[in-house]
């Protein structure tokens, strides 16, 4: 599984559904007794779309990774987790990209113009 690109995949599905803010914002506290109706339809709403997304998150994986995360009832858990085991620096991958090009080379008797 390659997280950079799956995690690009899925901001794009959850821009479109314009769920992307569960990503990046906590779970909102709980609410107290004299909450307003706005406050309880942004909490309502926040954790319909955990489930959501958490749904998402979870069917596109593979599924010994999935049993992996499954426990978890939030996708900020969910997303730190597999960040930490996961993510691969974008500068890591160029390095070793770079550094498998620059040691190729050709073999012995062989013709450059084939090559």
């Amino acid at each position: 599984m390659n997280y950079n690109d799956w995690l690009r995949n899925l901001r794009i599905v959850l821009n479109y559904e314009n769920q992307i803010y569960i990503l990046n914002e906590p779970s909102p506290s709980a609410l107290s007794k004299d909450y307003l109706n706005k406050e309880h339809l942004m909490f309502e709403k926040w954790h319909e779309d955990n489930r959501k997304i958490r749904s998402i998150i979870l069917a596109s994986l593979f599924n010994d990774i999935q049993k992996q995360y499954d426990r978890l009832d939030d996708v900020s858990s969910i997303m730190f987790r597999m960040s930490n085991v996961y993510a691969v620096l974008d500068k890591h991958i160029r390095y070793a990209a770079t550094k498998a090009f620059f040691r190729t080379k050709l073999s012995e008797r062989s013709s450059v113009q084939s090559h």
